[in-house]
């Protein structure tokens, strides 16, 4: 896998980048260590974190994935510098106030995050650190609308952006991101960096798959414009887009005991449990038989194929499901498959957005 420029920082990473959400959830630590052993092994040196994993969100587990990792890199000198570390400042509460009260996200708290994540990590340097959700009020996580009246924003863009200068400057952070951003928030990142000579934005890492693909509906041309590099998160729908759902569904008897969505009522709530999301992937499923490719590896190939992505993030709980995921690069997508995929998509729409 050859490596790619993270937009206009000096970073370069593997387009495939191991996301790490399920360790200390569903993944326990050896086996999330023996996972970070193979992925390395194999080429994918590019680690995504978050301060608020593990997923799904708890008290209790808040931390844990960080401090994982960061056991990780205690007990394996020398592997820390091998590899590209991300993690992510959480934005406003969102019903989690164990990490911040309040509906903010103020410069203090960008700073104070910062110094946890370093020391659950056990590193002295972040390789890129992302806003995880916008200070302002967005719609993500499943809303569709912008709604003005629920504007809350308490800290304005330009100090979010001294605050992460600040840690920059400190030799703490090497680049910036953000996550689940808009247009108008990326090019106000950028615009305000420029201006004020303030570190500009590297990546974004947005959701993007085959049953939510509204990076396209206009993100794609602002992150091209502005050299800015899309992370593409939940390539496989939360499972949806592997075909373990088809036959019973996500809460049938043959569905998987295991799995997210079986797993965590809090996440059939989600746009992932929608019934519109179910008929949409078993659409998408059965043109993966048709094309004679397994479910997983269709939807890993439509991000593979994709100029709007430059590193696709893959979250695991197996070797063997890590394996399957980083064999499928090779794969890719035919302009005539693509051209199927958006005949569906023009019937379907995006129902998991």
């Amino acid at each position: 896998m050859q490596k790619i420029q993270l937009g206009q920082s000096d970073l370069r990473v593997a387009p495939i980048c191991l996301g790490t959400m399920t360790f200390g959830e569903q993944v326990d630590e050896p086996t999330a260590h023996a996972i970070l052993h193979r992925s390395l092994e194999r080429g994918v040196d590019f680690i995504d974190t978050a301060e608020m994993y593990a997923v799904p969100a708890r008290k209790e587990t808040c931390g844990a994935t960080e401090t994982i990792i960061g056991n990780w890199f205690a007990k394996n000198p020398g592997v820390r510098g091998k590899v590209v570390l991300a993690t992510k400042v959480a934005g406003p509460s969102r019903g989690m106030p164990w990490i911040r009260e309040g509906s903010g996200m103020t410069a203090a708290d960008i700073v104070a995050s910062c110094e946890g994540s370093l020391r659950r990590l056990q590193t002295d340097v972040i390789d890129l650190y992302q806003i995880h959700w916008p200070e302002r009020h967005v719609p993500a996580f499943g809303n569709m609308y912008y709604d003005p009246s629920r504007e809350t924003s308490q800290t304005p863009i330009r100090e979010q952006l001294e605050a992460l200068a600040g840690l920059v400057k400190a030799g703490k952070v090497r680049a910036i991101g953000l996550s689940n951003e808009t247009p108008y928030g990326v090019h106000e990142f950028v615009r305000l960096a420029e201006q004020h000579g303030l570190p500009r934005v590297a990546s974004v890492q947005n959701v993007y798959n085959l049953l939510h693909r509204g990076v396209e509906n206009g993100l794609d041309e602002t992150m091209h414009r502005l050299g800015v590099s899309l992370l593409a998160y939940s390539p496989l729908g939360f499972g949806l887009l592997t075909g373990k759902y088809d036959e019973s569904g996500i809460t049938g008897p043959s569905a998987p005991q295991n799995a997210r969505i079986t797993r965590y009522e809090s996440v059939r709530k989600q746009r992932w449990g929608r019934p519109e999301a179910l008929a949409a992937a078993r659409r998408y499923n059965a043109l993966a038989a048709a094309t004679g490719m397994t479910p997983t590896q269709f939807a890993l190939a439509f991000c593979y194929s994709k100029w709007q992505v430059a590193s696709t993030i893959i979250g695991v709980t197996s070797l063997a499901q890590l394996d399957e995921n980083i064999d499928t690069w090779g794969h890719r997508l035919s302009q005539d498959v693509l051209a199927e995929v958006d005949k569906l998509r023009w019937e379907m729409r995006d129902p998991a957005i």
